[in-house]
C-alpha cells in the first residue's frame, strides 16, 4: 500500500511500514480515505527536523490551538518493528505521551536530529519520491489530499 501527499508545493509519495506499524498505518489509511487531512495545514515546521501536520484545529474556520487537535480517540504507539529509526523522509506519528497518538503525524527532514525519536514515536511509512518537496514545505503550507492506493 502506497499514499500520495498531495500539498500546495507538490506531491510526495510513500509507501508503509504495513508490518511493523499495521494498526497506525490503518488508522492513517482510514482517516485519509475519509478526506479528514484534506486542507490542513502544515502547522509546525523545525528546518533541519520535521515537517508535522494532521491537526484538524488547521482547517478553516476550526477555533481550537494549533497543534492540540485530533480525531477524537487515540491510538497505541508501535515502536518494536525493525523500521523504528528517524531517517529523512520518515512518517512517524507525533503523540502529547505514549500511546495519546491520532492523527497529527510528522516527515523528518534530517537524521541529524532525530535519533531521540526512535523507538519512542511509531515510523509508519518512508517516502519513496518528493524529497524535493519535502524540503520546499513551510509552515502553513497545505495538505491538499492524500491518496491511498491498496
Amino acid at each position: 500500500m502506497t499514499a500520495e501527499i498531495i500539498t500546495n508545493k507538490g506531491t510526495m509519495k510513500a509507501s508503509f511500514y504495513e508490518k511493523d506499524a499495521p494498526n497506525t498505518v490503518a488508522n492513517f489509511v482510514k482517516l485519509a480515505k475519509s478526506g479528514f487531512y484534506d486542507g490542513l495545514k502544515w502547522h509546525r515546521v523545525l528546518p533541519g527536523f520535521v515537517i508535522q501536520g494532521g491537526c484538524p484545529n488547521t482547517r478553516a474556520g476550526a477555533t481550537g490551538a494549533p497543534g492540540t487537535g485530533g480525531p477524537g480517540w487515540k491510538i497505541d504507539c508501535e515502536t518494536s518493528g525493525e523500521n523504528q529509526f528517524h531517517d529523512k523522509g520518515v512518517l512517524s506519528m507525533a503523540h502529547a505521551g505514549k500511546n495519546t497518538g491520532g492523527s497529527q503525524f510528522f516527515v523528518v527532514l534530517s537524521r541529524n536530529q532525530t535519533a531521540h525519536l526512535d523507538r519512542a514515536h511509531t515510523c509508519f511509512g518512508k517516502l519513496t519520491e518528493g524529497l524535493d518537496v519535502l524540503d520546499n514545505i513551510r509552515q502553513n503550507d497545505t495538505i491538499d489530499k492524500i491518496i491511498i492506493h491498496d
